[in-house]
């Protein structure tokens, strides 16, 4: 009777500036995964981290353009495996939630497994992330339909047909939402499993900045809706800018029933003009929710063209 082939698993560790843990992580998904090869993508580290994730076993490659969004897109690009599993290189995530994970992909067939933080300790993470994590959860499903519970998670598990179906457009810490969208838009298979989060060694420290990277979090979230949702967006704009010239026209409409002048010229132009493009607006969204479906369409065929997990 022949044996069940395993899969060939794939420990993608993106890190900047982390030897104080890389060490500790290497062994530790080491440790809950024994067969699985550990990659580790160095960002341009200033101290030991290459050196100390070489000693500690794993294959060490490097990406020269700076941000996590370049990272993953190297990685994603250059690894080939049937699971992949994504964590930072801080041990801020548990390596022993790995094998749950893996396995609930496989079980299940999803495409992602996402690990949904549970932190404990008040230093693992800030209160203003806490908050930034919630307001942008609410926002990608109001605009999206629906969400995960924790959408800026770096620790997950993929399918090969997703990896390799990712065009990857982001360049920094932004990538997680990309990630989130793209399987919420090709209505992928996805499940989520609760997982301990850490606080940081002592030498290591968080390259998150709460307002640059949420202001560019927040500007990918719109970008992403004017992308897939086309109607939606210039439609709304359209429907703004015809609110607005209708409430304008009001006084004009008012004089002219009751004196049959149009006294007001440049506020007529106006209000032409605020509904020519919100006519415009609306063409736009159709025109380009066409584009969109094309789009949609051949990243769809390029996921179905890889075998399930």
């Amino acid at each position: 009777m022949a044996s069940i082939a395993q899969p060939r698993i794939a420990v993608l560790l993106p890190c900047y500036n982390e030897e104080a843990a890389i060490a500790a992580t290497v062994a530790g998904f080491r440790a809950a995964l024994p067969g699985a090869a550990i990659y580790v993508y160095d960002n341009n580290s200033r101290d030991n981290t290459c050196e100390a994730a070489r000693q500690a076993g794993a294959i060490v490659r490097g990406e020269r353009q700076q941000g996590k969004g370049h990272v993953v897109r190297r990685m994603f690009a250059d690894v080939d495996a049937d699971v992949y599993i994504m964590a930072d290189g801080d041990l801020t995530y548990d390596p022993k939630a790995a094998p749950a994970m893996v396995d609930l992909l496989l079980a299940e067939q999803f495409d992602m497994v996402v690990g949904t933080r549970r932190h404990e300790a008040s230093a693992a993470y800030r209160g203003g992330h806490v908050l930034g994590n919630r307001v942008f959860t609410e926002l990608l499903s109001g605009l999206f339909g629906r969400t995960f519970s924790d959408i800026f998670s770096g620790y997950r598990v993929f399918s090969r047909r997703f990896v390799k179906s990712f065009p990857v457009l982001s360049s920094g810490f932004e990538i997680e939402t990309e990630m989130s969208v793209h399987a919420l838009e090709l209505r992928m298979p996805v499940g989520e499993v609760e997982t301990a989060y850490a606080a940081r060694l002592e030498g290591s420290e968080s390259k998150l900045s709460t307002y640059g990277d949420g202001w560019r979090i927040l500007k990918t979230i719109v970008t992403l809706y004017r992308i897939e949702r086309p109607v939606l967006f210039y439609g709304g704009i359209g429907a703004l800018l015809l609110a607005a010239a209708i409430l304008l026209s009001i006084p004009l409409v008012v004089t002219y029933l009751g004196t049959g002048l149009v006294p007001r010229f440049p506020t007529a132009i106006l209000v032409t003009g605020m509904t020519i493009i919100a006519v415009l607006c609306v063409f736009a969204g159709l025109i380009l929710d066409t584009v969109t479906r094309g789009r949609r369409e051949v990243r769809r065929l390029a996921y179905l063209s890889l075998p399930a997990p």
